[in-house]
């Protein structure tokens, strides 16, 4: 990889300023806004670009330590030459980098050796704390893969299609991929492309959605005519999955706090001809009570700290502290205690988070179960991102009937 067009150097400055400096400027919107203003750049240039601007956000901490200093907004020229030197990228001197000294970064790469594991692994001191006293010796080997770029995995949408379809579509379009073994709708690319340009997304062939996100729709076990709720839905990738394996048939009532975001899901819904799904914002209390005791089916993907999602989403560790996962960990409790109640007597729910934390998994699910007999684990799956996907926990659930 080579940087050699000032223009390409600009933009990830510019990116990256926003992302650190600007309040609620999330890294995938960032550059997604950046790529379209920018649509003569080449696919190699947009590579470029994307991969340098996410490295640059994943390994920040350990970048600062061999700039001498923290990022700022005068500095950031200076924490891309030190990552181009520690990454080797071949570059231009550009007028940008007049005045930087280069050598004190190249006497720090030259030592070969960092002072702090959370300079090692790029991660702020308190989650460095907080992930060895929650996960042990392991934790490391988790942070080795959250730092490594995440691979594209598309579900097949099996209203329209099937994964192996869906691949022969996809080559036609110069889009390499391939099947997961044991994930029955989901196809991974050989390697990065702009998927959303393929006639086959704008036909509704795919969604994008994580191999490990997968399973949770798997396990909730939903089966035609049912009524199911998808409780915290978002833009609806879990419930699209749900809607396709239910064969359109039955309902899913989808809901969420935030109105945008169930319009992207109805959008979603069209595109991929998915017909028994019913958006509902919740704007009050009453709109969780008309639905008590009414779901064959529930999942709760509740909101978490992302922790298993850094692959994705690196900037995330720079924007949560430990007063968010403690305030996140009460509104997990809340969550599952205030929707459990729309399950029927009988019925199963899922209760699921992309975080890696103990505290905010199997703890939470035991101690709703403790303060509410009526509950029972049927089983749980935790998955880690080494083990080469996103960290997903999953409780299967059952109220008593």
């Amino acid at each position: 990889m080579e940087l050699i067009h000032r223009n390409l150097l600009i933009g990830i400055h510019d990116c990256l300023q926003e992302t650190f400096f600007e309040d609620r400027k999330y890294a995938d919107k960032v550059i997604e806004r950046l790529l379209k203003a920018h649509r003569k750049w080449g696919s190699e240039d947009r590579r470029v670009v994307s991969e340098i601007f996410y490295n640059i956000i994943r390994w920040k901490k350990r970048l600062e330590y061999y700039m001498g200093e923290s990022v700022k907004p005068t500095n950031v020229y200076k924490m891309i030459i030190a990552y181009l030197l520690w990454s080797k990228t071949h570059y231009k001197k550009f007028e940008e980098f007049d005045g930087i000294k280069v050598a004190d970064i190249l006497t720090k790469l030259k030592k070969g050796t960092v002072p702090t594991k959370a300079i090692e692994h790029s991660i702020p001191d308190w989650l460095a704390e907080t992930l060895e006293k929650e996960l042990g010796k392991n934790w490391e080997k988790e942070m080795v893969a959250l730092n490594e770029q995440a691979p594209t995995v598309l579900r097949a949408n099996t209203l329209k299609t099937t994964p192996r379809e869906l691949i022969a579509d996809l080559n036609d379009e110069n889009v390499e991929a391939f099947t997961i073994k044991n994930y029955p709708d989901a196809i991974q690319l050989a390697e990065k492309k702009n998927v959303f340009l393929t006639s086959a997304f704008k036909d509704g062939f795919f969604e994008v959605q994580d191999a490990s996100s997968q399973k949770i729709g798997e396990l909730l076990d939903v089966q035609e005519g049912m009524r199911v709720v998808d409780a915290c839905a978002g833009a609806g990738g879990k419930t699209l999955h749900l809607a396709a394996l239910m064969k359109n048939k039955g309902q899913i009532i989808a809901l969420d706090i935030y109105g945008w975001k169930l319009t992207e899901l109805k959008r979603r819904a069209k595109r991929a001809g998915a017909h028994n799904i019913e958006a509902r914002l919740i704007s009050d209390n009453k709109v969780i009570k008309r639905l008590h005791e009414k779901a064959d089916r529930l999942l709760i993907d509740s909101p978490c700290s992302g922790l298993g999602v850094l692959k994705r989403n690196p900037d995330s560790k720079w924007k949560i502290d430990q007063a968010f996962i403690d305030r996140i960990k009460g509104e997990q409790q809340q969550i599952l205690q205030d929707y459990s109640k729309i399950l029927k007597k009988g019925g199963q729910m899922i209760y699921a988070t992309c975080s890696i934390l103990p505290s905010e998994n199997n703890e939470q699910v035991e101690t709703f179960l403790k303060n509410n007999p009526d509950f029972t684990l049927l089983k749980d799956q935790k998955i880690m991102p080494s083990e080469g996907y996103d960290g997903f926990y999953m409780a299967l659930i059952k109220r008593n009937a």
